[in-house]
């Protein structure tokens, strides 16, 4: 076996399996993929990052399976945040079956524990949110089985589930399937408010993230723009960027070059006027949008504007330690690609991993990214460093 066998990511690996399975060759799923096969063999062996949603369902359609098949759900590595996922996976199945069992309280308790929870994510505490979440999973579905405080309640339940349940299952590399019960109770609570654009757009964000890693494209599509929160306040304002910005990521997936460059744009208008912001809970702003801009250019491979982007941003000027990972990580992810820049990629996403360690550990991108750069990695101290970061994420070294 060589170093680069060793190497291969867990969805290169997948990939292999399920060519083989299928009984193709790398030139016939290349093809139905839209790409070489030795581009394909290349990802199979960890020698290219698999790291493109648009690319993951191509790859799934041309094998004819899930896009989940390919990325998986792998929990490597031990963080302290694992002991709480068994607890929030009850508490889910618990509103699921109608029998909540959480306690009655003042909406204005249950407000602030929210808080609290949406904080500690902000700030990557996962083990904190994992802690809490079971039990405020429970008492907000309790209290709002009383019928008192609906309105509240409601907004409480779709803000929650989207920036807390969702955001925490998928940075700590939680089953899909548990992410998408948690946007489905978050659509249902803002279906069940009178109108209110601004909860069906904070559900309409999370449902098309959950979209989009299924390879819907289309259906996410629909779902950002059925909601219109407006511009006429600040947090309206700041709640249309985000849906903009998600539309870029999606359009950029799609390989839509007009819609990406104009939602962007539009985004990028509406951070002038709202300055730096956290309106539930998304951090938009000027600083922010610049990461988006990463995220967008790496999803179209564009590596080299990536990068470019990042030394226009400002990471300390980013308004929470989730934004500031964010900006490393994709900063990392963009280097990576390059040629000779494989040594800083491996300390931007060090820098990334030690502000919060299962944005890099957990997700499939990142790990497809460390596979690539182990490959190819130095016996120096910038090797020890890549190698350090590939076993914390349960890669083979």
């Amino acid at each position: 076996m060589t170093a680069g066998d060793d190497a291969v990511s867990d969805m290169g690996r997948r990939l292999r399996q399920l060519r083989l399975a299928r009984k193709k060759s790398l030139e016939v799923i290349g093809g139905l993929a839209g790409i070489s096969a030795s581009h394909l063999s290349r990802l199979e062996s960890g020698q290219r990052a698999l790291d493109r949603r648009s690319l993951i369902k191509s790859l799934a359609d041309a094998l004819e399976v899930a896009p989940s098949e390919i990325t998986g759900s792998a929990m490597p590595g031990d963080l302290p945040e694992d002991r709480w996922l068994d607890g929030v996976r009850v508490a889910l199945l618990a509103i699921s079956v109608g029998e909540p069992q959480g306690q009655i309280l003042p909406v204005e308790a249950l407000t602030q524990r929210v808080e609290d929870v949406l904080k500690a994510q902000r700030d990557c505490q996962y083990a904190a949110v994992g802690e809490r979440l079971p039990g405020l999973i429970r008492d907000l579905h309790s209290t709002m089985d009383t019928g008192r405080d609906k309105g509240e309640l409601l907004k409480l339940l779709a803000l929650t589930h989207v920036q807390g349940t969702q955001a925490w299952l998928m940075d700590v590399g939680a089953s899909l399937d548990l992410g998408w019960q948690a946007a489905a109770l978050a659509k249902q609570a803002a279906e069940q408010l009178d109108n209110d654009q601004l909860s069906l757009a904070v559900t309409a964000f999370g449902t098309s993230f959950g979209l989009m890693g299924a390879g819907a494209f289309d259906l996410a599509e629909r779902t950002l723009s059925a909601p219109n929160p407006g511009t006429d306040t600040s947090e309206a304002m700041q709640v249309s960027g985000m849906l903009a910005l998600t539309s870029s990521l999606l359009a950029a997936a799609k390989g839509d070059q007009a819609e990406r460059a104009a939602a962007l744009e539009h985004a990028a208008d509406l951070a002038q006027h709202t300055g730096e912001g956290n309106a539930l809970w998304f951090g938009f702003g000027p600083s922010n949008v610049g990461v988006w801009k990463m995220s967008v250019a790496l999803e179209a491979g564009e590596h080299a504007e990536a990068a470019k982007i990042a030394t226009t941003v400002n990471p300390a000027a980013l308004p929470s330690p989730t934004r500031r990972a964010a900006y490393w990580r994709e900063y990392g992810r963009a280097l990576a690609r390059l040629p000779r820049r494989q040594d800083e990629a491996v300390m931007m996403l060090r820098r990334a991993e030690q502000i919060s360690p299962a944005r890099i550990q957990r997700h499939p991108f990142m790990r497809s990214v460390l596979a690539e750069l182990l490959v190819k990695a130095k016996r120096d101290a910038v090797g020890r460093e890549l190698r350090g970061m590939a076993y914390r994420a349960g890669l083979p070294v």
